[in-house]
């Protein structure tokens, strides 16, 4: 049978995994793999860094520095526990292991192994872990919600929430130069470029004001950081003067200066975080908050404290409130 061709021409079917689904909007800028590549960057000046992983380096952005030092990766299998305690016994020999996995891998199965052979030694190694907070549509199985709780209650452990890929290339090499264990959450594949607009400079446990708002503040992390910028532009055409201070380091906190801004009168403010209301970063400033004793209007976006559903990013980022519309209208409704 003999097939012929329509002359009308269908659009093609964009379709993606929802495992690597990116979180950029279309015809946003982005760059690939930027941890892979500031890695490899770091290692060309650093012998002993090495990178390790739990099979899953090409879902990490680990397979291209795999590639470049193939002598200096080391592929563990699905084996998180195993893993953990690998890069602890080569950071005690002098070595600097860069670990990707799952950020619920890190923060739930190897959680033990973590904290008794890393933290507790405070072994030189850097955890970088993907899928955090709801950048994944395979549900409650991959979703990190509750990640930040858990790593912030873990004593000697750094923890650092990019925003963007100009920040990933910026936090790499900065978490070599910090001795310890470090846990970063990671954005990977085609990553959005935003803070490039900012003449942004990462500063290990420094909070930095992006843009200045009479109306609100917006204290914000990771992918909420961008989803707050976006937001601000969109009340300001509505006279809404929205100040948005990016918070990369969770913990050690830069108290000093979310202190600073949270007192200035008659504005509200509003923690916005990708990851559940209970104990990350909004329950970190309310507690800072009330120890100064600084009492403005205060409001929380984020994750619900309950297992996530499945679906598309865009979906369930609007169903949880985390969207830039959903953070429009909160925002609006608070003041």
């Amino acid at each position: 049978m003999k097939v012929t061709s329509s002359t009308t021409t269908a659009k093609p079917r964009l379709t993606t995994s929802a495992m690597i689904a990116s979180i950029a909007a279309e015809g946003q800028p982005t760059r690939a793999a930027p941890f892979g590549h500031a890695l490899i960057e770091l290692a060309r000046r650093r012998p002993e860094v090495v990178g390790m992983t739990a099979d899953l380096g090409k879902y990490t952005d680990l397979h291209v520095f795999a590639k470049e030092f193939p002598d200096r990766y080391y592929q563990m299998g699905m084996a998180e526990q195993l893993l953990f305690g690998g890069a602890s016994g080569l950071a005690a020999e002098g070595f600097m292991p860069f670990v990707t996995t799952y950020a619920v891998f890190a923060s739930r199965r190897a959680y033990d192994f973590i904290h008794q052979t890393i933290a507790e030694e405070d072994r030189n190694v850097k955890i970088a872990c993907a899928l955090p907070g709801l950048t994944s549509g395979y549900g409650p199985s991959h979703q990190a919600a509750e990640d930040l709780a858990l790593f912030r209650a873990m004593p000697n452990m750094t923890i650092i929430d990019p925003c963007d890929a100009l920040e990933i290339e910026q936090v790499v090499p900065a978490m070599a130069e910090h001795h310890g264990p470090v846990y970063m959450r990671l954005l990977r594949g085609q990553v959005p470029l935003v803070l490039d607009e900012y003449d942004y400079k990462f500063e290990l446990g420094k909070a930095k004001q992006l843009r200045g708002g009479d109306d609100v503040l917006i204290i914000s992390s990771g992918l909420l950081t961008m989803r707050a910028l976006e937001a601000a532009k969109k009340l300001e055409a509505d006279r809404i003067g929205a100040s948005v201070l990016h918070v990369p380091t969770i913990k050690p906190l830069d108290v000093e200066t979310i202190v600073a801004a949270c007192r200035r009168p008659g504005r509200a403010v509003v923690v916005a975080e990708n990851h559940t209301i209970i104990g990350g970063l909004g329950e970190a400033v309310a507690a800072v908050l009330m120890r100064e004793r600084v009492h403005p209007a205060f409001h929380t976006i984020g994750l619900p404290d309950e297992f996530l559903a499945a679906g598309a990013l865009p979906t369930l980022h609007d169903r949880y409130g985390i969207s830039t519309d959903a953070i429009v209208g909160s925002v609006k409704s608070w003041l």
